[in-house]
């Protein structure tokens, strides 16, 4: 007789998802429906291939994703346990007509923290353009331009492009939206902003919002723009501290995914929590998923908005993972939020340009945009690999989950910190220190320094690692392995 456990799972031998994929899909949803529950013993990986005619290895890949999500957790010498649960079910609510809105903010999807530089940029925020297929880029410029012209503006963005998002994120971040759960946005800011805007006149007074620090400095430059109070949430290397959160926010804006800028991911039973005082406490979770998308380790963890989508804001770009050329984002949210928001769009006349929407489409069509992941996934782990190394032959060590684009070189102090970005800078490299990321009005908590590969060519990159060594080796850090959080 095979363990409680294998008696939840049911595989598909014949379906295109691998058998791991299957498996860890499985063990989640017995989570979620509480046929497992937290402090429930897993069989080892072993036995569970054994009961379910598997291969070590794909057990061991599956219960690799869920820890790494934060579902299990192994205690030393006793086995894996499930180790968290997920938020219950959002209780019933009467329906009830949106309220009418005003004007909403409409700001720049830019998303650098700097003006430009002469340099090797080495700053996180930019995409990698050196993996893009140029011919498929072409063709889908043509096919978009090729497009017979609008009669009338679609406020909520073209149905095309909402379809080809809606694909996207339920491929690639588990979102089961569909094309008329979703807005278009002129990209992340520009939608915190129409967020902003709908909360503040629904609640009739200037918003309480909270923003991670270090955080996403421009974010907290949208509130204030909307005259709210920004209040500094307290991160380690986990994410957001979610225990530390004040009472009294209307809105707590985080990247749950890859906290930027220190890199950590929200481990499961934070989510839950985070859902569960929103609920309770009546304030909006937005969900900045900036690059979500780019996991060199194991799958792209859940976001917040499958979890919770009513009260979670979920906000994307193509700004990371294609160009912020095409000026693309996007938003799924509560509906009644979502409608607000489109109604303020349709009063005042607004709307994202189509004209990106239609490229990004096109070039979804045919596949392209998957595969264009599939190349700019390798190519930013080898990257990485490039510079963890690079850094620890310096002598340093450095902080943020093998995702994304850049990492935390972290230092001992103000000093050391400024003297690494002044040491950067002789040697023809533009880096950002942390206090360019910490809230105003604060000190800094953390110092370090922050390093982006994706802007440069390999070559270049290549040639700045070994400049950026010599710099760094004559700062005082931390020595890799002390505290500073995985490689």
């Amino acid at each position: 007789m095979g363990s409680p456990v294998s008696s939840v799972v049911v595989l598909d031998r014949d379906a295109p998802e691998p058998l791991a994929v299957q498996l860890a899909d499985a063990l989640r949803r017995a989570a979620v429906d509480g046929r497992l529950r937290p402090g429930d013993r897993v069989p080892a990986t072993r036995v569970l291939a054994r009961e379910l005619g598997l291969s070590r290895t794909v057990t061991a890949a599956a219960y690799d994703q869920l820890v790494a999500e934060g579902w299990l957790g192994a205690r030393h010498g006793a086995g894996t346990f499930v180790t968290a649960a997920p938020p219950r079910a959002a209780p019933p609510r009467s329906a009830s007509p949106p309220p009418r809105v005003g004007n909403g903010s409409s700001l720049s999807s830019d998303e650098r923290t700097a003006p430009p530089m002469h340099g090797v940029d080495l700053r996180p925020g930019a995409p990698c353009l050196e993996v893009l297929d140029t011919a498929a880029w072409r063709r889908a410029w043509r096919r978009a331009g090729d497009l017979e012209p609008a009669e009338r503006p679609e406020h909520a963005g073209t149905g095309a492009y909402r379809s080809a998002v809606a694909e996207h994120l339920l491929r690639h971040r588990g979102i089961p939206a569909a094309a008329d759960d979703l807005l278009a946005t002129a990209g992340t800011t520009t939608g915190f902003a129409e967020v902003l805007a709908v909360l503040r006149r629904q609640r009739g007074r200037p918003l309480r919002v909270g923003i991670e620090d270090p955080g996403y400095r421009r974010a907290a430059g949208v509130a204030r723009a909307d005259g709210a109070e920004v209040v500094g949430l307290a991160v380690d290397a986990d994410g957001l501290v979610v225990d530390a959160l004040p009472a009294g926010l209307d809105v707590v804006y985080t990247t749950p995914a890859h906290q930027y800028p220190l890199g950590g991911r929200l481990p499961v039973a934070r989510r839950g929590a985070l859902v569960e005082r929103a609920r309770a406490e009546g304030f909006v979770v937005v969900e900045d998923d900036y690059d979500g998308e780019l996991r060199y380790d194991v799958a792209p963890l859940p976001v917040l908005a499958a979890l919770a989508p009513d009260v979670v804001v979920h906000l994307g770009t193509a700004s990371k993972i294609a160009t912020p050329t095409l000026g693309v984002g996007w938003m799924v949210a509560p509906p009644a939020l979502r409608d607000q928001v489109l109604a303020t769009r349709w009063e005042t006349g607004t709307r994202p340009a189509p004209a990106g929407q239609a490229v990004l489409a096109a070039w979804a069509r045919d596949g392209a945009l998957g595969r264009h992941l599939a190349r700019l996934r390798r190519e930013l782990a080898a990257r990485r690999t490039l510079v963890v190394d690079a850094v620890t032959a310096a002598g340093h060590g450095v902080v943020g989950d093998r995702a994304g684009a850049h990492l935390v070189v972290p230092l001992g102090s103000a000093a050391a910190e400024e003297a690494a970005v002044a040491g950067a800078a002789d040697a023809g490299l533009l880096v950002d220190g942390l206090a360019a990321h910490h809230l105003e009005g604060g000190a800094p908590r953390s110092h370090g320094v922050l390093v982006g590969w994706a802007a440069p060519t390999r070559a270049e990159l290549a040639d700045a690692l070994l400049r950026w060594g010599t710099a760094l080796a004559d700062v005082p850090g931390t020595a890799r392995g002390v505290g500073v959080g995985p490689a």
